[in-house]
C-alpha cells in the first residue's frame, strides 16, 4: 500500500508539476490584460473586415462590429483610457469597502475576534467554529490566511489530535469557503460591479454587491457540515493522532491569546454592533421609512442601493470602538492615518484596474461583446441544452481556469463579458451566473498550483510532519475539492431550478 501510495504521489505531483509549469509561464495578469487588448483590436479588425453584424437583442437594431484599428478607433482609445478607467464600477466599491475594513484590520479587531472565537470553541465543535471562523473570516482577507491554519493546527494538537488535520481544515475553510459569508464582504463589491458593466452589454441593469446574498446565507452552514463530516470522519481516521506534550504547544497556543484588553475591547465592540444594528432596524421598521421603495418594500429599495456606505459604517463604528478601547487609537487623527495606511497595499490593484478596465470598455465599444454573445446564445439554443447543464459546463470550465489564473477578479473580468451577456441571452441572470463562478472559482482555489498560500500551508505541515510533500498534501485538498464542488454546486443547480432568487434583485 506504501509503495502505491508512493507511485500515486508521484504521478500527482507529475501532473501537478506541470500545471505548475504553465501557470507560472502565464505573464502576471496586467500584461495578460494587456494581451487580451490587442487581441480585441486584432478580431475587431478581423470581424469588422469580414462584416460581422447582428441584430441587438434588447433594441432590436442592426449592429456592426466596429473595428478598433481605424481612426475612429484610435480617437476613442485615446478620449476614452481616463473615463474607462475613473467610471469603472468596482474601484470606487473596492476603494470605499477597503477604507472600512482595512481600519478593522489595522487596530487589531480582525485578528483578536478569529483567535477569540477558535481559542473559545467547545472541543466538541472544534472542527465546526475552525470551518465557521475560517469561511467568515474573509472579511479580513489575507489575515484569515494568516491566522486560521497555524491556530487550527495549534488547537488540534492542544485537544491530542493531529495537527496536520488542523492545519488543513483551517486552509480548506479560508480558501474553499473564501466566497461565502453572513455578511456582504469585499469579493461580493468587486464582482457585483465587474458584473455590473458586462450585463451593460445587453441591458443597462445594475447588479447589487448583495445579489447573493441569501445563497451565501445558505452556503455557510452546508460548508460548515460537509467540512466538518468530511474532516472528523474521512481525513482524520487516515492520520495517526499526534499527541504533544504541554510543553511543545503551549508556547505556541500562547502567542494567540487574546489579551484581557482584547477582550474588554472585542465586548465593547460587539455592543456597538448591537447598538448600529438595533439602530437600522428601527429606521427600516416603518413601512413609510426613507430608506424604503415607494411601495414600503426592500427590493428593490434605497437601503440596498446604499447598501455600501451602511456596511463602511457599521465597520468602521466597530473599529473606533475596538481601536480606542484597546488603546490602538488614541487620538482622533489616528483614525484617518490608518484608515490611508490601510490603503498603501492596493496599488497593485489599482494598476491592474486600469488595464482590465480598458479591456471591457473596448470589447463593449467594438460590439465584440454583442457579436459574441448572440451568436454564443444562438448555437446554444440549437443545441438545447437545459440551462442547468449550461451553468454546470460553465462552473467545470471556471474550475479549471482557477487552476492556472489564480485571482478571482482577473479571472472574471475576462469570463464575465463574455458569459454574462451570453447567459442573459438565453434567459439566465447575471446574479446566478455570478453565483455559479463564486462556488467553482473557491472549491478549487485549494488545488490550485498557482495558490500562493499552499507554500505556507506546507511550511507550517513540515514543522509537525516534515514527510508530508505536496503529493501527500494534494491527495488530501482533492477530495475536499471534489466534495465541496459537487454538493454545493449540485445544492446550488437544485436551487436555481426552483427559481428562487440567490439574493435581492
Amino acid at each position: 500500500m506504501s509503495e502505491l501510495l508512493k507511485i500515486n504521489n508521484k504521478r500527482n505531483i507529475s501532473i501537478l508539476d506541470r500545471i505548475e509549469n504553465f501557470g507560472n509561464k502565464i505573464p502576471h495578469p496586467f500584461y495578460m490584460f494587456v494581451i487580451l487588448c490587442l487581441g480585441v483590436m486584432f478580431v475587431s479588425w478581423w470581424v469588422s473586415f469580414s462584416g460581422g453584424s447582428v441584430i441587438h437583442p434588447s433594441s432590436g437594431e442592426m449592429v456592426y462590429v466596429k473595428n478598433l484599428v481605424s481612426g475612429d478607433g484610435l480617437v476613442y482609445i485615446l478620449q476614452s483610457a481616463v473615463s474607462n478607467f475613473v467610471s469603472f464600477k468596482p474601484l470606487g466599491l473596492v476603494l470605499c469597502m477597503m477604507i472600512a475594513i482595512g481600519l478593522v484590520q489595522e487596530v487589531g479587531l480582525a485578528s483578536a475576534a478569529i483567535k477569540r472565537s477558535l481559542l473559545n470553541a467547545s472541543r466538541k465543535l472544534v472542527t465546526a467554529s475552525i470551518f465557521f471562523t475560517g469561511i467568515i473570516g474573509n472579511l479580513a482577507s489575507d489575515a484569515a490566511f494568516i491566522l486560521v491554519p497555524p491556530l487550527a493546527g495549534i488547537i488540534f494538537a492542544a485537544t491530542n489530535r493531529n495537527p496536520v488535520v488542523g492545519i488543513a481544515a483551517g486552509f480548506v475553510a479560508v480558501a474553499a469557503g473564501f466566497t461565502a459569508n453572513i455578511f456582504i464582504a469585499g469579493t461580493d463589491v468587486l464582482l457585483s460591479g465587474i458584473t455590473t458593466e458586462a450585463a451593460s452589454i445587453i441591458s443597462p441593469i445594475e447588479v447589487s454587491p448583495a445579489a447573493n446574498w441569501y445563497f451565501m446565507l445558505i452556503s455557510v452552514p452546508i460548508l460548515i457540515i460537509i467540512g466538518t463530516i468530511f474532516t472528523d470522519k474521512y481525513i482524520e481516521p487516515r492520520f495517526d493522532k499526534k499527541i504533544l506534550l504541554d510543553t511543545e504547544f503551549e508556547p505556541l497556543l500562547e502567542q494567540y491569546q487574546v489579551t484581557t484588553i482584547e477582550l474588554v475591547a472585542l465586548k465593547w465592540a460587539g455592543w456597538a454592533s448591537l447598538l448600529f444594528v438595533s439602530s437600522l432596524s428601527l429606521m427600516l421598521w416603518s413601512d413609510d421609512s426613507p430608506l424604503r421603495n415607494s411601495d414600503g418594500g426592500l427590493v428593490p429599495s434605497p437601503f440596498l442601493k446604499g447598501i455600501i456606505p451602511i456596511i463602511m459604517a457599521f465597520f468602521i463604528l466597530n473599529a473606533v470602538v475596538y481601536g480606542y478601547k484597546s488603546g490602538v487609537l488614541k487620538q482622533a487623527s489616528d483614525i484617518p492615518e490608518l484608515m490611508s495606511k490601510s490603503l498603501q497595499g492596493i496599488g497593485g490593484y489599482i494598476v491592474l484596474v486600469f488595464v482590465i478596465s480598458q479591456f471591457i470598455a473596448w470589447f463593449n465599444w467594438s460590439n465584440l461583446a454583442v457579436f459574441i454573445a448572440v451568436n454564443g446564445a444562438d448555437w446554444l439554443s440549437g443545441i438545447e441544452l437545459p440551462k442547468t447543464i449550461m451553468i454546470a459546463m460553465f462552473m467545470v470550465l471556471a474550475g479549471v481556469m482557477n487552476l492556472i489564473v489564480f485571482s478571482g477578479s482577473a479571472q472574471w473580468a475576462i469570463m464575465a463579458p463574455v458569459f454574462i451577456p451570453l447567459f442573459m441571452l438565453l434567459g439566465i441572470s447575471p446574479e446566478y451566473t455570478q453565483m455559479a463562478y463564486r462556488i467553482a472559482d473557491s472549491t478549487t482555489n485549494i488545488i490550485s498550483p498557482t495558490n500562493p498560500y499552499i507554500p505556507m500551508v506546507l511550511a507550517l505541515i513540515a514543522k509537525y510532519n516534515p514527510n508530508i510533500k505536496f503529493g501527500v498534501f494534494l491527495s488530501i485538498m482533492v477530495p475536499y475539492s471534489f466534495l465541496l464542488f459537487t454538493v454545493w454546486g449540485g445544492i446550488f443547480l437544485i436551487y436555481m431550478i426552483t427559481g428562487l432568487p440567490v439574493g435581492p434583485m
